[in-house]
Protein backbone atom coordinates (compact mmCIF):
# COMPACT_ATOMS: atom_id res chain seq x y z
CA UNK A 1 0.00 0.00 0.00
CA UNK A 2 1.41 3.62 -1.01
CA UNK A 3 2.56 5.79 1.93
CA UNK A 4 0.71 9.49 1.41
CA UNK A 5 3.32 12.06 2.09
CA UNK A 6 2.32 15.36 2.86
CA UNK A 7 3.43 18.69 2.24
CA UNK A 8 2.84 22.38 1.83
CA UNK A 9 3.53 24.31 -1.56
CA UNK A 10 3.38 27.87 -2.39
CA UNK A 11 1.09 28.32 -5.60
CA UNK A 12 0.17 32.30 -6.35
CA UNK A 13 1.37 33.65 -3.08
CA UNK A 14 -0.82 30.98 -0.79
CA UNK A 15 0.36 28.13 0.48
CA UNK A 16 -1.60 24.89 0.20
CA UNK A 17 -0.80 21.55 1.81
CA UNK A 18 -1.29 18.61 -0.21
CA UNK A 19 -0.56 14.63 0.75
CA UNK A 20 -0.45 11.93 -2.18
CA UNK A 21 1.75 9.17 -3.02
CA UNK A 22 3.65 11.41 -4.88
CA UNK A 23 7.49 12.59 -3.77
CA UNK A 24 7.80 16.32 -2.03
CA UNK A 25 10.07 17.31 -5.18
CA UNK A 26 7.57 16.14 -8.04
CA UNK A 27 4.86 18.34 -6.52
CA UNK A 28 7.36 21.27 -5.68
CA UNK A 29 8.05 21.22 -9.58
CA UNK A 30 3.79 20.68 -10.23
CA UNK A 31 3.55 23.80 -7.89
CA UNK A 32 6.32 26.09 -9.55
CA UNK A 33 4.74 25.10 -13.13
CA UNK A 34 1.60 26.52 -11.90
CA UNK A 35 3.47 29.59 -10.99
CA UNK A 36 5.09 30.37 -13.85
CA UNK A 37 2.37 30.08 -15.89
CA UNK A 38 0.48 32.60 -13.51
CA UNK A 39 3.08 34.79 -13.64
CA UNK A 40 3.03 34.69 -17.63
CA UNK A 41 -0.41 35.16 -17.72
CA UNK A 42 -0.12 38.12 -15.51
CA UNK A 43 2.14 40.01 -18.12
CA UNK A 44 -0.96 39.59 -20.24
CA UNK A 45 -2.24 42.72 -20.88
CA UNK A 46 -6.08 42.57 -19.29
CA UNK A 47 -5.43 39.69 -17.43
CA UNK A 48 -5.27 41.67 -13.88
CA UNK A 49 -8.92 42.98 -14.94
CA UNK A 50 -10.39 39.89 -15.42
CA UNK A 51 -12.83 38.47 -13.15
CA UNK A 52 -11.04 35.33 -10.96
CA UNK A 53 -13.40 32.41 -12.64
CA UNK A 54 -12.11 34.30 -16.01
CA UNK A 55 -8.15 33.95 -14.84
CA UNK A 56 -8.75 30.88 -13.44
CA UNK A 57 -10.45 29.24 -16.94
CA UNK A 58 -7.41 30.98 -18.88
CA UNK A 59 -5.04 29.12 -16.60
CA UNK A 60 -6.70 25.69 -17.30
CA UNK A 61 -6.60 26.33 -20.67
CA UNK A 62 -2.95 27.24 -21.30
CA UNK A 63 -2.77 24.41 -18.84
CA UNK A 64 -4.70 22.10 -21.43
CA UNK A 65 -3.09 23.80 -24.03
CA UNK A 66 0.74 23.01 -22.08
CA UNK A 67 -0.71 19.43 -22.19
CA UNK A 68 -2.20 18.07 -25.65
CA UNK A 69 1.15 19.99 -27.12
CA UNK A 70 3.35 17.56 -25.10
CA UNK A 71 0.96 14.95 -25.93
CA UNK A 72 1.00 15.32 -29.36
CA UNK A 73 5.30 15.88 -28.84
CA UNK A 74 5.29 12.54 -27.66
CA UNK A 75 3.42 10.86 -30.34
CA UNK A 76 5.58 11.73 -32.53
CA UNK A 77 8.21 10.71 -30.79
CA UNK A 78 6.77 7.52 -30.12
CA UNK A 79 6.27 7.54 -34.19
CA UNK A 80 10.04 8.46 -34.89
CA UNK A 81 11.04 5.68 -32.42
CA UNK A 82 8.77 3.35 -34.51
CA UNK A 83 10.94 4.04 -37.53
CA UNK A 84 14.19 3.93 -36.11
CA UNK A 85 13.38 0.39 -34.09
CA UNK A 86 12.06 -0.58 -38.22
CA UNK A 87 15.45 1.06 -39.66
CA UNK A 88 17.56 -1.04 -36.95
CA UNK A 89 16.03 -4.14 -37.80
CA UNK A 90 16.62 -3.71 -41.42
CA UNK A 91 20.53 -3.05 -40.83
CA UNK A 92 20.96 -5.58 -38.54
CA UNK A 93 18.95 -8.42 -41.11
CA UNK A 94 21.64 -6.57 -43.83
CA UNK A 95 24.00 -6.98 -41.54
CA UNK A 96 23.51 -10.83 -41.18
CA UNK A 97 22.80 -10.80 -44.51
CA UNK A 98 26.38 -9.40 -45.45
CA UNK A 99 28.24 -11.79 -42.15
CA UNK A 100 26.93 -15.06 -44.22
CA UNK A 101 28.15 -13.73 -47.08
CA UNK A 102 31.48 -13.38 -45.72
CA UNK A 103 31.63 -16.11 -44.16
CA UNK A 104 30.67 -18.19 -47.54
CA UNK A 105 33.25 -16.51 -49.26
CA UNK A 106 35.88 -16.97 -46.75
CA UNK A 107 34.76 -21.00 -47.09
CA UNK A 108 34.94 -20.45 -50.94
CA UNK A 109 38.60 -18.87 -50.73
CA UNK A 110 39.60 -21.68 -48.17
CA UNK A 111 38.42 -24.46 -50.06
CA UNK A 112 40.20 -22.77 -52.94
CA UNK A 113 43.29 -22.37 -51.00
CA UNK A 114 43.10 -25.90 -50.10
CA UNK A 115 42.23 -27.26 -53.77
CA UNK A 116 45.68 -25.14 -54.53
CA UNK A 117 47.74 -26.76 -52.41
CA UNK A 118 47.15 -29.95 -53.31
CA UNK A 119 47.62 -29.24 -56.88
CA UNK A 120 51.07 -27.46 -55.80
CA UNK A 121 51.73 -30.80 -53.72
CA UNK A 122 50.70 -32.88 -57.19
CA UNK A 123 53.12 -31.05 -58.96
CA UNK A 124 55.84 -31.11 -57.03
CA UNK A 125 55.39 -34.92 -56.95
CA UNK A 126 55.42 -34.92 -60.74
CA UNK A 127 58.21 -32.35 -61.29
CA UNK A 128 61.74 -33.93 -60.19
CA UNK A 129 60.24 -37.07 -62.29
CA UNK A 130 59.49 -34.69 -65.49
CA UNK A 131 63.11 -33.33 -64.73
CA UNK A 132 65.01 -36.59 -64.38
CA UNK A 133 63.05 -37.18 -67.86
CA UNK A 134 64.42 -33.77 -69.34
CA UNK A 135 67.92 -35.19 -67.72
CA UNK A 136 67.70 -38.74 -69.87
CA UNK A 137 66.72 -37.22 -72.69
CA UNK A 138 69.81 -35.02 -73.15
CA UNK A 139 72.59 -37.89 -72.23
CA UNK A 140 72.62 -37.61 -68.80
CA UNK A 141 72.06 -40.98 -66.10
CA UNK A 142 70.72 -40.65 -63.03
Amino acid sequence: MNQKNQMEVLIDGKVYKLSGAEEEMYLQRVAAYLNGKIANLREEEGFSRLSADYQAVLLQLNIADDYFKEEERAKRLEEENSGLEKQIYSLKHELIRTQMELDNTKAQITGDTTKLERERETSDLVKPETERKKYKKKGEVD
